[in-house]
């Protein structure tokens, strides 16, 4: 069975930075293109960003370009999300989930691409 669990959340101040890891388990992680997404209190889930099964390619949300990078070490059955220059309005809990299939920003932003969600992990920025 396939799992899939975040870590590496907490508080930071705004300008900060932060780096979230994501291991998959049960399968190995090459086999998924692997998704982030982020929901707010009281806001829906919003795409993050996503990168390839290889880690050749990436796509990332208007919002976060710049400031966010998706890699992975397959090796390690990990994928990172490293947050730069951090705002209050990311604020949110971060989802990792793995996805069978690639595409454009688009594509991926569709959240039933993915088949397996982590339980989340809090990112909290203070002003």
């Amino acid at each position: 069975q396939v799992q899939v669990m975040e870590s590496g959340g907490g508080l930071v101040q705004a300008g900060g930075s932060l780096r979230l890891s994501c291991t998959v388990s049960g399968r190995t992680a090459s086999t998924f293109a692997m998704g982030w997404f982020c929901q707010a209190p009281g806001k829906e889930r919003e795409f993050v960003g996503a990168i390839s099964w290889s880690g050749a390619a990436t796509v990332y949300a208007d919002s976060v370009k710049g400031r966010f990078t998706i890699s992975r070490d397959n090796a390690k059955n990990t994928v990172y999300l490293q947050m730069n220059s951090l705002k209050p309005e990311d604020t949110a809990v971060y989802y990792c989930a793995a996805s069978m299939s690639w595409g454009t920003r688009d594509f991926m932003g569709f959240d039933r691409r993915y088949k397996h969600w982590g339980q989340g992990t809090q990112v909290t920025v203070s002003s």
